[in-house]
This record gives structure tokens, C-alpha cells and sequence, in this order.
């Protein structure tokens, strides 16, 4: 029998891989880093002896959700300005918040948000924010998968200063943290509204000489919109598109204000979009064409945006919401069904951030990012369909076991690699400060 780390088994098993196959009393076999085997646990049990054994329960094996869009360290946010429209939130209350943060407080607000994304069943994020540096470290340390990239703007930052030592800062985060294995920095300038096309056309330059992913708020309401067009005459998108912003490695973040042309253009230039649909409503942005973006061939994922305007990193509560608001705003009960859904937050969500080829699916060779949900739970009894059961029953608090990169980040609901207790220690006493 061929030796193994990690048999995980008994449980349901959606692979989200193209086939769509489902494997009941099923089972994953991980080897190192990677997914071995995959399949029937009689077969698996037959052809490989584990140095550790998890049993499922019955429950469901799948792979880890990929958060396609957050501001990780704003957890130390959360609750802190509630109720205000986006603009007034972000430039009265973020920014001057932002401007007292520091390399250690993006840090541990980093680590808070890995705890709470882990054990909701979070294996992967792509992060915007400052100090990016503090947000791979925490993020290497909780052990999870991460894109990040420094946040780039007109003015100065707390972080960097002027934009041009922002702009060496990202090619430097670029240096330091290449082939990493879990941690991929990209180039993330703000938005169209807050960055010069001279600094997108530059920051481009970076992502195209690095071959690195980029990441932008794009078209998140109306606002922005009516600024955009008042300073260059074009929809934000139509913007990108006139200085050759638009790439099939851009990840566009909200995509809430589209014309049809904006939506041409993006599946023309195969760019690939983040959708946030409970920030956006809280910030009453507006609900994004997500049902058009997928008719029109456009990947879409799922991002929770930060806690400052969600307020929390639950991407199953994430999913529901994203499956409840375009039924009602279409008033078309067939939309967005639970299996779509489902993609968004595994493979769809992988694609997005350009790591399709290592995770998002359970696959011989992919990347061990697995998480297990436990079903024995009066809300989620009796189970006639999983893909119903993950979007419309499950909470992040069902998730029980959580795996990355072959490595055991949570077993019974127990985190191996970050003390709890101490993390929301350290969150309290900075948030004492920033009161």
C-alpha cells in the first residue's frame, strides 16, 4: 500500500471539478502538499496507508472557499462607522482611521481576520490594504493562501509615502515573496476615481514585467461612475479600456454601476470580477449585473469586502446572500442557483485570482485546500441536496476541519496554527487605541 499524510474520509464529496462529480461515502488522500488520490473510500482504503486518518462523519468534504475580494486587516474596523453612504464612510471615518495604522497593527488585525476566515471555511483570500508586507506575514503564519498587494493612490500613503516609493514597494513585496507557496503578491492601484492614468499605466508595467495579478475597485456605485465621467468623459471601464488597463489577469472588485458596453469590454479583455454583495448593499451601492456578467461569459467569484462594511468574513452566509438577492432583484426564483453559487466560492473563486490550476477543486495533483462541514446538525437535517444544503442551510460555524496547502489549520473546530484567545487580545487593545 502506498504511504500517505492524510486520509480524509466518510464523508459526501463535491469535487467541484468539470465533471461536477459527487462521491458519496467518500474520501480525499493527501500527500505532502498535494491531493494523492480522490474517490470511493473502499477504493482508497485499499491502495494507501495514512499517517493520520480524519473521519468526516457523514458530513461533506469539499474544497476550501476562496474569498475573492477583502481588506483583511480592517477586522480591527468592524462596527466602527455603520450606516453611512460610501463616500462619506470612506473618506470621514476609513481614511482618517487608516491614517493612524501601523505595520504591526495591520499585522494582528490580519491575524484576527485568518482566525475568523478559517474557521468559517475560508482557505483562500485576496487582500487590498496597507502595510502588505504584515498582511502575507500573518497570513504565511495562520498558514492560509493568500494574493495581496499593496494598495496604490494619488496621495500620499501612511505606509509608503509618495507614490513613486509605492509603486518599489510593490515591485519589492514582488521580489520577496516569489514562489512562495502560498502567498502571491499582485499589483493593486485603487481605482479609477483615485488613481491617475499615469500611475495605472505604471502599475501595469509592474504586473506585466512580474507576470503578477492585478487587483481594482471598479465601478462600485453610481458616485463613481458620474466622477470618472466628469474627469475623462467614459465609464470607468471604457476608461481602463481607452490606456489599456483592461487584462485577462485583472481582477475587477464590485462591478456594480455596468452599461452594456462596460460588460462587452470586460469579456472582450477577459477580465475577471470580484462580487460583494452584502458590503454592496450595506453601503447601498447597488446590486451588480452578476446574472449578465455570467451570461456574458464574464468569471465571477465571491469576496466579502472588509468588515468595516460587511461585518463579518463568512462566505457561506456570503453565498446565501449572493444566491437570495438576485432571485428577488430579478424576481426570478431560477436565478443564480445553489450549484452556480457553490462554483463561485470554490473554482469560479480560484480562477478569478489566477490559481485555477492549484486549487478551487478536488483533484489528484491540486493543492490540499480542503474543508469539512459537519451535517449532524438539526439545521442541516434531513440533507436531500448538498449544493442546497451549503448555500441556503450552512453556516460558517459548521465547518470543523480545515486543511491548506496539505497542512491541518483546524481539526474539531480547534485552530493549530493561531492561538484565538490571543489574537482577540491583541484586536481589543488596538481598538482601544483607534477609539
Amino acid at each position: 500500500m502506498q504511504p500517505i499524510d492524510i486520509m480524509i474520509r466518510n464523508g459526501w464529496v463535491p469535487t467541484m471539478a468539470a465533471d461536477d462529480a459527487l462521491i458519496e461515502k467518500g474520501a480525499v488522500a493527501v500527500s505532502g502538499d498535494s491531493i494523492a488520490d480522490v474517490g470511493p473510500e473502499d477504493a482508497l482504503d485499499g491502495r494507501y496507508q495514512a499517517k493520520k486518518t480524519i473521519d468526516a462523519r457523514g458530513g461533506i468534504i469539499m474544497p476550501g472557499l476562496v474569498n475573492a475580494h477583502t481588506h483583511a486587516a480592517m477586522s480591527l474596523f468592524r462596527g466602527l462607522a455603520d450606516d453611512l453612504p460610501l463616500m462619506t464612510w470612506l473618506q470621514e471615518h476609513i481614511f482618517p482611521a487608516e491614517a493612524k495604522l501601523t505595520s504591526e497593527m495591520v499585522y494582528q488585525g490580519t491575524l484576527l481576520a485568518c482566525a475568523e476566515m478559517i474557521l468559517s471555511g475560508t482557505t483562500t483570500f485576496c487582500d487590498m490594504y496597507l502595510f502588505e508586507e504584515a498582511v502575507a506575514r500573518a497570513a504565511k503564519r495562520a498558514g492560509m493562501r493568500a494574493v495581496a498587494g499593496e494598495v496604490l493612490y494619488d496621495f500620499p500613503s501612511p505606509n509608503y509615502g509618495p507614490i513613486e516609493e509605492g509603486l518599489k514597494y510593490t515591485e519589492a513585496l514582488i521580489d520577496r515573496w516569489r514562489d512562495d507557496p502560498l502567498v502571491t503578491i499582485a499589483v493593486e492601484p485603487h481605482s479609477a476615481y483615485l488613481c491617475s492614468p499615469e500611475l495605472l499605466v505604471k502599475a501595469k508595467a509592474i504586473a506585466d514585467r512580474n507576470n503578477a495579478p492585478m487587483v481594482i475597485h471598479l465601478s462600485e456605485s453610481e458616485h463613481e461612475v458620474n466622477e470618472v465621467r466628469q474627469k475623462h468623459g467614459k465609464t470607468p471601464v471604457e476608461h481602463l479600456a481607452e490606456i489599456g488597463f483592461l487584462c485577462p489577469n485583472l481582477i475587477a472588485d464590485h462591478c456594480v454601476a455596468l452599461t452594456q458596453k462596460d460588460m462587452a469590454l470586460l469579456k472582450d479583455f477577459d477580465v475577471k470580477v470580484a462580487h460583494n454583495p452584502e458590503s454592496n448593499m450595506k453601503l447601498a451601492s447597488g446590486i451588480a449585473p452578476v446574472p449578465d456578467l455570467i451570461k456574458y461569459g464574464i468569471t465571477v467569484g465571491i469576496g466579502t469586502d472588509g468588515c468595516a462594511s460587511n461585518n463579518n468574513l463568512d462566505l457561506f452566509q456570503e453565498m446565501d446572500t449572493v444566491a437570495k438577492l438576485h432571485k428577488v432583484h430579478s424576481l426570478d426564483p431560477t436565478v443564480m442557483d445553489a450549484r452556480t453559487v457553490v462554483k463561485m466560492a470554490t473554482i469560479y473563486g480560484a480562477q478569478v485570482l489566477g490559481l485555477e490550476d492549484l486549487i478551487g477543486s478536488l483533484e489528484p495533483g491540486k493543492r490540499a485546500d480542503i474543508i469539512i462541514i459537519d451535517t449532524r446538525r438539526p439545521h442541516l437535517t434531513p440533507m436531500y441536496n448538498i449544493y442546497s444544503h451549503l448555500v441556503y442551510a450552512v453556516s460558517g460555524n459548521d465547518v470543523v476541519t480545515a486543511v491548506v496547502n496539505g497542512q491541518v489549520l483546524m481539526e474539531d473546530r480547534a485552530l493549530t496554527t493561531l492561538d484565538v484567545d490571543a489574537v482577540i487580545k491583541d484586536a481589543n487593545r488596538i481598538a482601544r487605541g483607534l477609539r
